[in-house]
């Protein structure tokens, strides 16, 4: 059950594919089907079954900088939901690619981690860079799924 380092790699790519997936749904379908998906890719890839989730996205503050529910991961990436009036929907913005540059990972039996940056450029080829750290449990069913997502813009000094 020890997660591997190919199995960390296939966690980041298939988050990245669904952040992107979110954005092309968004500008096809539109909102209520982008959420379907989001929602998806929630259950998918992050472990609220498991118990609360420790995130902290990119563009978040005040009274609801982290999010430890569904409810609040699936308002920051696709907005439209009065309990988070600031969210902007960070999976609606274009996005086209994501990348990622390891600054270091670990990895002790059924938990995995891992820091360094998330590159991510949207169709108008612009570029976002933020730091990131992802936490993973593996479950009974082989799969990791995240329980700390830690995002936040590079510190400019």
């Amino acid at each position: 059950m020890s997660i591997t380092e190919q199995e960390l790699l296939a966690a980041r790519t298939a988050w990245g594919e669904g952040l992107i997936l979110i954005s092309k749904t968004y500008e096809a379908d539109g909102i209520e089907k982008a959420k379907q998906v989001a929602g998806q890719i929630l259950d998918t890839a992050y472990g609220y079954d498991l118990g609360p989730v420790l995130f902290k996205p990119t563009l978040s503050g005040g009274e609801t900088t982290f999010r430890t529910t569904k409810k609040g991961a699936l308002s920051y990436f696709v907005a439209h939901d009065a309990d988070y009036p600031r969210d902007g929907g960070f999976g609606l913005k274009n996005w086209r690619e994501v990348t990622y540059e390891t600054a270091a990972s670990f990895t002790d039996g059924n938990v995995g981690m891992w820091m360094g940056w998330a590159i991510m450029t949207n169709k108008d080829g612009q570029v976002t860079k933020v730091d990131k750290s992802f936490g993973y449990k593996k479950g009974p069913d082989g799969a990791l799924k995240i329980v700390l997502h830690h995002s936040s813009l590079p510190f400019e000094g």
